[in-house]
């Protein structure tokens, strides 16, 4: 419809244009219609463009209706109505509470982008809040569940198979919930997923030196193991360094620092029978089985 309105605009202007060579009293009848058409064509475009009606709501209608579209989970409407609201009203009673709303809606409606701007625009304004800690709880969330989807839920990928830059992203937001407000309600699920995180980004390496050690690249295997073992002692994933380690060491014919840490190996790990077996047994569940049904991020 607005190309129609454009071809009708460029006709009135060379309209316009062939007045001058008219005469007097056909001129005057030629400016007539030209006018005429000129209101019929802007009444049209005007109909053309609808206005949003919460354009035009008030600042606790828009909250009232922003908070029954969350309680209904119309999660991609109420994350538009109170951002609309935060921006109409900046200075209201609402607007704390819009903002962070509409980090959480857009989350819940899986559009990440929007949910972390929103997110880093609280924190950064509101750093006196009494719901910071829940601001960077749900920054940590975001960014946890990062380009996950809905097939990576369906497939059951792992925190560990992605880039694991969204990872440490949201192990620093965690971290700053546990360190800054260690009283906070949101601290005990932080550590839990600071956890889960480590034990991710362990595997991810121990992912790495298994592709380098089954190619043939013993020494890029035993490094990044050590890596593995270095950086995260505790983490279950370095069962699995080690016996890299152990067998990369006796690939590159260095049987010392095979013997050293075999010896390692099985004062750490007296019951497993990786060394047999060669494979290391895993829990099945994953990380969003545990925690989806639990804990929903919604500020409590």
């Amino acid at each position: 419809m607005s190309d129609v309105f454009s071809d009708a605009s460029l006709r009135l202007a060379a309209a316009i244009q062939k007045i001058v060579s008219l005469k007097q009293g056909r001129r005057a009848l030629a400016l007539m219609l030209i006018s005429t058409a000129s209101v019929l064509l802007g009444a049209c475009a005007g109909s053309d463009g609808q206005k949003d009606d919460a354009d035009i709501w008030s600042e606790s209608r828009l909250y009232s209706e922003a908070t029954d579209k969350l309680k209904d989970a119309d999660f991609a409407k109420c994350g538009k109505y109170f951002d609309k609201l935060e921006a109409r009203f900046p200075f209201g009673p609402y607007s704390q509470q819009a903002q962070i709303n509409a980090a959480y809606c857009y989350w819940k409606a899986q559009e990440q982008a929007q949910a972390l701007v929103a997110i880093d625009r609280f924190i950064k304004l509101y750093q006196g809040s009494p719901n910071l800690d829940y601001a960077y709880y749900l920054k940590g969330l975001i960014t946890f569940n990062d380009d996950l989807g809905w097939l990576g839920k369906f497939t059951g990928q792992d925190l560990s198979e992605r880039d694991p830059k969204a990872a440490k992203e949201a192990f620093e937001s965690f971290k700053m919930v546990v360190t800054r407000f260690p009283d906070s309600k949101y601290a005990p699920d932080s550590i839990d997923r600071m956890r889960y995180i480590v034990n991710s980004l362990a595997e991810a390496d121990v992912i790495v030196a298994r592709y380098y050690y089954q190619r043939g690249a013993y020494l890029a295997a035993a490094n990044r193991a050590q890596l593995v073992i270095r950086d995260y002692d505790r983490a279950p994933a370095v069962e699995e360094a080690l016996y890299i380690l152990i067998k990369s060491y006796n690939k590159l014919d260095m049987p010392d620092l095979s013997s050293d840490a075999e010896r390692v190996f099985k004062l750490n790990f007296p019951d497993s029978q990786m060394l047999i077996t060669g494979q290391r047994i895993k829990k099945e569940k994953k990380w969003w089985q545990f925690w989806i049904k639990e804990n929903d991020g919604q500020i409590k």
